[in-house]
């Protein structure tokens, strides 16, 4: 999979080369490509924003450097092209699975007041939102959509792994214990050490079960 961002701050990406993620770029299962919209514009002074039409606070992405940004890096329209916005559909798992199907995406991040229309209009897919609340740009739920969808790229992560987390089944996921046995005084669940799988499985379903009645019931009610 390739993944496109086009950003002003391309520096605020750094984390996407570190841990599974950077390694997944290193072996060639992942591409990801930071463009700076900086280097599009037209402006002699790098200028990418300008004051509203109609007044109001704070400054505009304009849509010329936006627009050749996305010509040069997807001239044919293969990718799903994003705008990371607070207006977009709502990111969630089944959204992830979505993304997971296609060979390109391209996300756009705003930074400021928002991005010029006519650029949205004439460019973008869809508009996609992390959830209801506001962020200085698109950046960091640009890396959030990377983070979850590159998860499912084939070898980025173990197969069965991937199986066993929360909402890969519908639920929320079980409690995870490790070494050692005792810790403060709470002990490792004592059917965790018995070595008998189908119990383990059995508890692991439940606590599943528990775990998503107390904090998400509205993924049940799913069923």
């Amino acid at each position: 999979m390739k993944i496109d961002i086009l950003t002003l701050f391309p520096e605020m990406f750094a984390p996407l080369k570190t841990s599974i993620l950077g390694r997944a770029v290193e072996s060639g299962k992942l591409e990801i490509v930071i463009t700076d919209i900086r280097d599009y514009t037209l402006d002699k002074h790098k200028k990418c924003d300008d004051t509203p039409f109609g007044g109001g606070a704070g400054m505009v992405m304009t849509a010329q450097p936006i627009a050749d940004a996305i010509k040069a890096v997807d001239p044919e329209h293969k990718a799903r092209r994003i705008f990371m916005s607070p207006k977009g559909r709502t990111f969630n798992q089944s959204v992830v699975f979505e993304y997971g199907k296609y060979d390109r995406l391209l996300l756009l991040c705003g930074h400021y007041e928002g991005v010029d229309q006519r650029v949205l209009d004439l460019f973008i897919d869809e508009e996609l939102s992390l959830g209801d609340f506001v962020l200085t740009g698109g950046e960091i739920p640009a890396m959030a959509v990377v983070d979850a969808v590159a998860r499912y790229v084939d070898g980025v992560i173990n197969a069965e792994s991937l199986k066993q987390e929360s909402f890969a089944s519908g639920m929320l996921e079980y409690p995870h214990y490790t070494r050692p046995q005792e810790f403060m005084g709470l002990t490792v669940p004592e059917v965790l050490r018995s070595g008998n799988h189908a119990e383990i499985n059995k508890w692991r379903e439940n606590q599943s079960k528990k775990i998503t009645k107390e904090r998400r019931p509205d993924l049940l009610n799913k069923e």
